[in-house]
């Protein structure tokens, strides 16, 4: 006699960017790792990135309503090649500011998604005050997503581990690799992503140099016996909170 099994819902990574290319350059590795694996991966870009990401577009004269299609389009095209799902909330760049209606939107899709892992940027970028709004928002809706009492459509959430990926000034930004992701097996994948967003083109060799060297360090902590390729491509990731784990590894 067969018993049939019963689905298992596959698990679940949310992604929470602030212009539609970070989550491109960022976690691209991530992502394609997750969607091989039959994982399901949302990504909730928060702005097209079209006042402070796009000068070339702006440079060809362009207006604001063509960059957004531009970067909709490019965005879209980077996240099928990826295996993920990517959602617009269109909520204006430069500045990125908090609404308590976009925090009710992000709240719902954490309750939608039900994520197992949230991937979103680090505390600090001087650079760029979108990245960390964009940071502020993801942990807010993240808490708010656990409280039974807030008002949203869905399920409440458990506490689903989050990791900050790497920005564009690591050393500025007080980033420390503490998470070092093997992308070998799908770094194709993400350099094809990566060339669709010609709106940044000058980004392409930046993101190879920092997967290579990335790679470096991994096999430089990973010891001599675990058979990584020659060429080791990664991406760094850090951990705001902690570990949760019944033996140490």
């Amino acid at each position: 006699m067969t018993h049939a099994h019963a689905p298992t819902t596959p698990r679940s990574t949310l992604v929470v960017t602030a212009h539609a290319g970070d989550f491109v350059w960022r976690a691209g590795g991530a992502i394609a790792l997750a969607a091989a694996r039959g994982e399901k991966v949302t990504i909730a870009c928060l702005t097209f990135g079209e006042r402070g990401e796009s000068a070339r577009a702006w440079r060809q004269g362009k207006d604001l309503a063509q960059i957004k299609a531009l970067r909709r389009d490019e965005a879209e095209r980077a996240a099928a090649t990826l295996g993920a799902e990517v959602r617009f909330l269109d909520a204006g760049d430069h500045p990125l500011l908090p609404t308590p209606e976009l925090t009710d939107r992000l709240v719902a899709l954490y309750r939608e998604t039900q994520p197992d892992v949230v991937l979103t940027h680090p505390a600090d970028d001087p650079y760029n005050g979108d990245h960390p709004a964009a940071h502020r928002m993801a942990l807010e809706a993240r808490i708010l997503a656990q409280a039974i009492g807030y008002p949203a459509d869905g399920e409440v959430i458990g506490a689903p581990p989050v990791f900050y990926f790497e920005p564009h000034q690591p050393e500025m930004s007080g980033f420390r690799p503490e998470v070092l992701l093997d992308i070998t097996e799908v770094w194709e994948t993400k350099r094809k992503a990566m060339e669709f967003l010609a709106a940044q083109r000058h980004l392409w060799d930046y993101y190879t140099d920092l997967a290579v060297r990335r790679g470096v360090q991994l096999r430089r902590n990973a010891g001599p016996n675990l058979g990584l390729a020659h060429r080791t491509l990664a991406e760094a990731y850090m951990r705001p909170y902690p570990q949760i784990a019944k033996e140490l590894a």
